[in-house]
This record gives C-alpha cells, sequence and structure tokens, in this order.
C-alpha cells in the first residue's frame, strides 16, 4: 500500500519506518525542510533504539521525505496525520491536525480516487468527528464516508522501546464510522497478523487511547502513595510490598523474569513523565470538567505525581538541613532510559527545587544533554560531558533516570571519603551497593 503520513516527529517517523519494514511504500512528509533533508540521508531526528537501522534500510528504496503534502497525498492510498497535540493547561492544541486536515481536504478536492485519512495523533474523544471531518470536507467539496474514509488509529509507543512495540504490538485500534475505511484499515495492518484488532468508531478509538494511559498514570501514583506511607511508618521498605503485589496471579501470565510487563507501572519513583502520561491525564480532566463531571480520581492522580520531585529533594534534607553550597549531581535527564525525549522529566523539578534551595548543580544523561540545555538554561547548573566528570567533587547524586551506564556508579564511588549521599528516586541499585543510600518508599 501507498501510505503518506503527516508530521516526522516520535510517532510520525517510527510510524513510517516500521510500514516500510513491512512492505509498504511511505512518504513522510514535513514542513521542516532540513528535517526532510536529514531524513532522506538517513539521519534520524530522535534518538529510538532500532530506528536508525530501518532507517539506513529503507530510505532510498520505500521510504522518502518531502514537504510537498499535496504530491504526497495524491501519490498515497490512506493518510496518517500524526502531528504533535500540545496541552496547555485547558485544552489540547489541535492548530496542527486542523492545519494538515485542510491540506489533505484541499488535495483531495482535486482527487478521484477513494483516499483514506486516518488520525493518528492523541486526540480527546470527538475530535476526529467534530473537527477534522467538517475541516476535510470543507476543502475537499466532498463528503466523509462517502467520497473518501476517514478514521482513527492510536499509536501505544513506549519510548525506547516503539521500533518493538510497533513491529509486535499487544493490540491494533481500528476507529471509522463505515465498514469502508475500517477495511482499508485492516489491510494496512495486514502484516501483523498475530495482533488483535478491535474495530469501533472513531470516538471509542480516541478514549481508548486515554483510558490506557490514564489507568498506567494512576499506577504509578498509586505507587508513589504507598511508597510515601513505607517512608514514614518505619520498618517498611516500598520494594519488599510491590514485590508481594507484583506476585498476584491477577497480573497475568508472567515472562521470563517471572513478572508481566504492566508490574513496571506498579514501582515507586520520582513520578511519571515524558509526552504522554501527562498531558494525556490532564487533557481527559479538562476534557472531563467541559462535560460537567469531575475528574477527581484522575486529579488526585496528577497532585500525587507533581508532588514526588519535592519527596525526592527532602531525602537530600534529611542530612542537611540548608543546601546551600551542596554540590548535587543529577544523573539522567530523559524521562526514562532508551531515549532523549525530555518532556516533562521529572529530572526538571528536581533540579529547579535544588536551584531554589541553593544547591550547587551538575547534570549529566547518556544521550539528552542538548534537549535539556534548550530546556534549563539556568546558570546554576554545569552540564557534565561523561559520569566521570558529573561524579568529580560532589556531596550528593540523584539517579533519576536509570541508564544501565549508570550501573557502575557504586564502584566508581567506592573509597570515597566521606562517601557522597546517594538518592535512588527509581529503586534501581542495591542498598548495601554504597555507604550512604537514600531511596523513595525506604
Amino acid at each position: 500500500m501507498n501510505v503518506s503520513i503527516i508530521g516526522t516527529g516520535y510517532v510520525g517517523l517510527v510510524t513510517g519506518a516500521c510500514l516500510a519494514e513491512k512492505g509498504h511504500h511511505v512518504t513522510c512528509v514535513d514542513i521542516d525542510p532540513e528535517r526532510v533533508a536529514a531524513l532522506n540521508r538517513a539521519e534520524s531526528p530522535i534518538f529510538e533504539a532500532g530506528l536508525d537501522e530501518l532507517l539506513r534500510k529503507h530510505v532510498g528504496r520505500t521510504l522518502k521525505a518531502t514537504t510537498d503534502l499535496p504530491a504526497a497525498v495524491s501519490d498515497s492510498e490512506l493518510t496518517l496525520i500524526a502531528v504533535g497535540t500540545p496541552f496547555d493547561g485547558q485544552t489540547i492544541d489541535l492548530a496542527a491536525v486542523m492545519a494538515a486536515s485542510r491540506q489533505i481536504g484541499s488535495t483531495l478536492r482535486n482527487k478521484t480516487a477513494y483516499h483514506v485519512v486516518v488520525v493518528k495523533s492523541t486526540v480527546v474523544p470527538g475530535t476526529t468527528d467534530l473537527h477534522v471531518i467538517p475541516a476535510l470536507e470543507a476543502a475537499a467539496g466532498k463528503r466523509a464516508g462517502v467520497d473518501f474514509g476517514v478514521g482513527m488509529n492510536p499509536e501505544f509507543l513506549s519510548q525506547g522501546e516503539a521500533v518493538h512495540d510497533f513491529m509486535f504490538p499487544d493490540r491494533i485500534v481500528l476507529g471509522g464510522n463505515d465498514e469502508r475505511t475500517l477495511d482499508t484499515l485492516e489491510e494496512l495492518y495486514r502484516p501483523f497478523a498475530a495482533a488483535p484488532r478491535i474495530r469501533t468508531n472513531t470516538r471509542t478509538a480516541e478514549l481508548i487511547k486515554y483510558a490506557s494511559n490514564a489507568l498506567l498514570a494512576n499506577l504509578i501514583s498509586f505507587s508513589n502513595e504507598i511508597a510515601n506511607l513505607c517512608s514514614v511508618l518505619g520498618g517498611t521498605d516500598v520494594m519488599d510490598v510491590m514485590r508481594g503485589v507484583h506476585l498476584s496471579q491477577y497480573f497475568g501470565n508472567h515472562n521470563s523474569e517471572g513478572l508481566p510487563p504492566i508490574v513496571s507501572f506498579l514501582r515507586a519513583g520520582c513520578g511519571f513523565g515524558g509526552s504522554c502520561l501527562p498531558k494525556d491525564v490532564k487533557a481527559l480532566i479538562a476534557h472531563g470538567q467541559k462535560a460537567g463531571l469531575p475528574m477527581s480520581l484522575l486529579e488526585s492522580v496528577i497532585e500525587v505525581n507533581e508532588a514526588q520531585p519535592r519527596r525526592v529533594v527532602a531525602l537530600l534534607e534529611k542530612h542537611w538541613a540548608d543546601l546551600t553550597g551542596i554540590r548535587v549531581a543529577v544523573l539522567g535527564l530523559a524521562f526514562k532510559p532508551g531515549t532523549n525525549d525530555v518532556r516533562e522529566s521529572p529530572a526538571f523539578p528536581i533540579l529547579r527545587e535544588l536551584l531554589k534551595r541553593g544547591a550547587v548543580l551538575k547534570a549529566f544523561d547518556p544521550v539528552a544533554m542538548d534537549e535539556t540545555r534548550r530546556v534549563i538554561r539556568d546558570a546554576g547548573i554545569t552540564y557534565c560531558e561523561s559520569l566521570s566528570a558529573a561524579l568529580l567533587d560532589i556531596d550528593a547524586l540523584i539517579v533519576v533516570t536509570p541508564w544501565p551506564e549508570f550501573r557502575e556508579v557504586p564502584a566508581l564511588l567506592r573509597g570515597r571519603h566521606p562517601a557522597p549521599v546517594f538518592v535512588d528516586v527509581r529503586r534501581a541499585f542495591e542498598r548495601g551497593s554504597v555507604e550512604r543510600y537514600e531511596g523513595i518508599g525506604l
């Protein structure tokens, strides 16, 4: 199938590369000519495991990039809209989705062949029906469901594992309001024969995405609330508590490590971040409020999450009542290992809390240094080019993102006098691996 994808961000680019790997001919569209030129050289603008290899394999063959949206749509049978939908605290920003819809519609005005337009961007329920379809129909002068198809196909990609998640999906949600659109989506995903399908309407498809992310956010904040209870009770360790929870038969079949993947969200830490969970939970809260339904449970999830970085700083305050002049290294700036995405990273509120208290900060991440510098430009932070540089002359360190490269940190600290305070906010290290250990939920 000939496919065009509007947007070459995290979702659009991974989708395009993986569809090319499955035999489709894919054209990715972006408004940035430099980004397009880089992609046509098989250079990825994002760090994602396995993506570089797919680009090198397929660019110039079955995968290309262009700034020419009309040509890409004209030459394809199906168009995926995969542009960003940022959230401003009140509503998601549909500017990019609507601009793409109008341009696609204008192209469809002069196209005689049947074409299917599919929203892959995360949008609140009703967006496709109430905003995208009218924009397409007005620009095309044609009717959705009759002259062209419109669908909704949410993504369930975990950053750092997105290529694997796309190639081996646990589910494929096909949203459409007519059978021809749904059948076209079935054809798009025919190479993924083993994946369970859900055929539904567009609004349900939109809500499945938000409900999925809201559940994961609930699990993380629940785990952190239990961790905070452990901290005040004494004599309890959240790691042991959650170990007992993880082994429940209710979590389904266990993997080779003895645990199902869902338990990764039932681990205490410094809170959730990234491009999906914070934005999607807040958007769902706002959407419910507009409909006259307070979302008190999800509001509490956000409250617990936003308070967690302050609890991390409180672990240092057990050792120093005043953090002024205390030298602290913050290790890990991406919101999770395996990606350079720093959106909503828990490291940022931790850095800002420490700056407020007068700490002298160093920061290091194996892949997300440039992205962090663009977001936080405070003079009080020294960005280090290596792990060893970050560990020099410090009183304490906080491991925020448990990159594999940080496993050697306890060995690098051995023999130091005085030993730095080691704050493990993801509980990724053994308590006895360092002399002065502090952890969430301990």
